[in-house]
């Protein structure tokens, strides 16, 4: 008798070990959350730009992080309709005062939800797709670094995916939660004159030093964090690898 009921435990676990492994194949590290079911993690989603000239990066000045240049690119924002869907996991945003900020993907979970997180995030529905936030955020941008003239030709391009990266969990300095960010790296499609132009105008201004929001960073530059006299930011890394070399720059709030 005991030997029957120690044989349909292990047959239940084994089988919830396969179900569970299957589903978040995709993500298989994220599994270790499940030890730590209670634990407060900071979740945040976005798309790079990859847009380099043999060893030359191009990067842009950031607002929220004065004297840091990273690349070009933003937060994924999530559609107001799956909101009970991200109820459901848990998923609390982070309080932003700023409208531009409204509906980030960018906010807090329970670790035992990360892997249903992942899951959300990989079927891709419910949120912005990575290229289309990726072509507002280059809008946006190269209005604030001074260019608002290409922003017609970010509108026309296309891009293809390089890389996806899981950066972390990681002990945020000065803070009692860990954070995760599901990071998507993708290069300027080369299949229009549009793309072109706009890659050919953004590696003239990198390499021009009298243009003081878009930089030219080597791979040495990056994982020094330096250009110069410029901090390169430590998301750069993911333009050259799958893996951060130093800690984040907290933004100014």
């Amino acid at each position: 008798m005991i030997e029957k009921i120690v044989g349909g435990v292990c047959v239940a676990l084994l089988t919830w070990t396969g179900r569970t492994v299957w589903q978040n194949r995709h993500h298989l590290l994220l599994l270790k959350l499940l030890f730590v079911p209670r634990r407060k993690i900071r979740v945040s989603v976005a798309v790079l730009l990859r847009l380099h000239d043999e060893d030359h990066y191009v990067l842009f000045d950031s607002p929220t992080r004065p004297g840091g240049y990273g690349p070009p690119g933003g937060v994924v924002k999530y559609h107001q309709t799956p909101r009970g869907t991200l109820e459901k996991l848990g998923f609390d945003p982070e309080g932003r005062t700023n409208d531009v900020m409204k509906h980030d993907l960018r906010g807090f979970l329970p670790a035992a939800r990360i892997p249903g997180f992942a899951r959300w995030l990989h079927r891709a529905t419910g949120r912005e797709p990575a290229t289309e936030c990726l072509r507002r955020e280059m809008i946006e941008e190269l209005g604030e670094v001074g260019h608002p003239e290409l922003a017609p030709l970010a509108q026309a391009v296309s891009f293809s995916p390089l890389r996806t990266v899981v950066d972390g969990p990681m002990k945020v300095p000065g803070e009692a939660y860990r954070q995760i960010r599901f990071i998507e790296v993708y290069d300027l499609l080369p299949d229009r004159p549009e793309a072109a132009e706009l890659r050919a105008a953004l590696l003239a201004l990198a390499r021009t030093p009298d243009s003081p929001h878009v930089i030219g960073a080597t791979r040495q530059d990056i994982v020094r964090g330096r250009s110069g006299p410029h901090v390169v930011l430590p998301q750069s890394a993911f333009l050259i690898g799958d893996r951060r070399e130093r800690e984040d720059i907290q933004p100014v709030r």
